[in-house]
């Protein structure tokens, strides 16, 4: 009896690049140093994202930031194609400018303001876990606190108290500023975000906007590695519903 060689998925991954957009080889690398990874850079002109796993909004500076971050990119061909994968299920994952993105476009609720103080923060920021049951957070724990750098001026993390009430009712709260052991305060905010939010996902929990940059910390030789888990979270999760199709 012949024996059948074994089927490996490869999960495919795009990652859109808008004018202006400057960590998005960063996030192809930190993607494609998985095992089993396919990870491709989507120019925003492009109309289908058909047979991606996973869709990246990366960092960076969509159309010079002009009139406001992510009011233009949420324009761009390739935002009704992002619209129609997060309908059917599709995880989106938005990374700073892309959090933004995904507010501007009505993805994610809330919105991105100006910094507190109106500084550009860049530094190594800590972020404890507050909700595990997505396919973004599904590896890491409660209260996990991780080392993962911001780069931002307009961070600050805005909702009226209705959105927020919505948003801790129905856990979409998943990650919050923190010091080294986990205590949030306002001294461990770094820009003035409400409830010191630094990630949020939608009711649907398949798609995820965070501030900070899991994909400058996937290697140890970059200074650190806890980005990984959150991608490891995002590439496990995308394998489980491949194998439940088969």
């Amino acid at each position: 009896m012949a024996i059948m060689p074994k089927v490996t998925t490869v999960i495919r991954c795009a990652v859109i690049q808008f004018p202006g957009s400057n960590c998005d080889t960063d996030c192809q690398a930190a993607l494609n140093s998985f095992p089993g990874v396919q990870a491709e850079i989507v120019w925003h002109k492009e109309t289908s994202l058909a047979g991606y796993d996973l869709i990246v909004l990366p960092g960076g500076f969509s159309y010079g930031d002009y009139l406001r971050c992510g009011s233009i990119a949420r324009f761009s061909p390739i935002m009704g194609a992002v619209r129609l994968a997060a309908s059917t299920g599709v995880l989106v994952l938005g990374i700073c400018n892309g959090f933004q993105i995904l507010c501007e476009a009505g993805l994610l609720p809330g919105t991105l303001m100006r910094n507190r103080g109106l500084l550009f923060r860049c530094e190594h920021q800590h972020l404890r876990v507050e909700y595990t049951g997505t396919p973004f957070t599904s590896g890491l724990n409660k209260g996990q606190v991780l080392d993962i750098p911001i780069a931002h001026g307009e961070g600050s993390y805005f909702a009226d108290e209705a959105t927020l009430r919505e948003l801790n009712a129905n856990n979409q709260v998943l990650l919050r500023y923190a010091d080294a052991d986990g205590v949030t305060s306002d001294e461990a905010n770094p820009n003035g975000s409400l409830e010191n939010i630094a990630g949020i996902c939608s009711h649907g929990r398949n798609v995820f906007g965070l501030m900070p940059h899991p994909e400058r910390v996937c290697d140890a030789l970059l200074g650190g590695t806890d980005g990984r888990a959150i991608f490891q979270s995002i590439l496990d999760s995308i394998s489980k519903t491949c194998a439940a199709r088969v």
